[in-house]
């Protein structure tokens, strides 16, 4: 099934490029539980072996799609506050732990929490609509959002890109040794 998963947005990256590399991070972080970084890293490695896209404007596009859902989720949790976010847990299959874990690390941390969120699995589909049902200042969401976006792309980015270089080496590799 996983096979087949994979084929689907390998498929959805070869056919839409950039458009499906933006459209699944800003879903994804806009609290949309898609596959965005599955994609991101997908995207990257196929521009090392297939050159129909460019590692550059991926980090780019990647940066600001994200930078972008996560502000719409910090809209969304500002405007639709707690009721909103505990109507659509179910929905989105967010647990109450994730919640309350994201609810502390903000109180503690404040917005590095929102830079660092984006490395936590669960914390980067709920970072935006918790500041936002939190109240963070807007400002300082939108400054520490923006660069953690730009290093978390980066780095899945640059990892898919590097394995993208790697994968005639790592194939022949476990050829050799099956």
């Amino acid at each position: 099934m996983s096979h087949s998963i994979l084929d689907l947005l390998r498929n959805a990256v070869v056919h839409y490029g950039y458009w499906a590399v933006g459209a699944a991070l800003l879903l994804e972080n806009a609290g949309v539980p898609v596959p965005g970084e599955t994609i991101l890293l997908i995207a990257s490695f196929l521009a090392y072996s297939e050159h129909e896209l460019q590692l550059p404007w991926i980090i780019v596009v990647a940066t600001v799609a994200a930078t972008l859902g996560d502000n719409l989720g910090f809209a969304l949790g500002y405007y639709g506050g707690r009721p909103l976010l505990t109507r659509y847990q179910s929905v989105f299959r967010i647990q109450n732990s994730t919640l309350s874990r994201g609810e502390q690390l903000f109180a503690r941390y404040g917005p590095a929490t929102v830079f660092f969120a984006r490395f936590v699995f669960g914390m980067r589909i709920i970072a935006g609509p918790m500041a936002g049902v939190l109240r963070m200042e807007w400002r300082k969401f939108l400054i520490f959002n923006f660069l953690g976006a730009a290093l978390w792309v980066s780095v899945i980015s640059g990892a898919g890109y590097l394995f993208g270089q790697h994968w005639h080496r790592l194939e022949r590799d476990i050829k050799r040794f099956d």
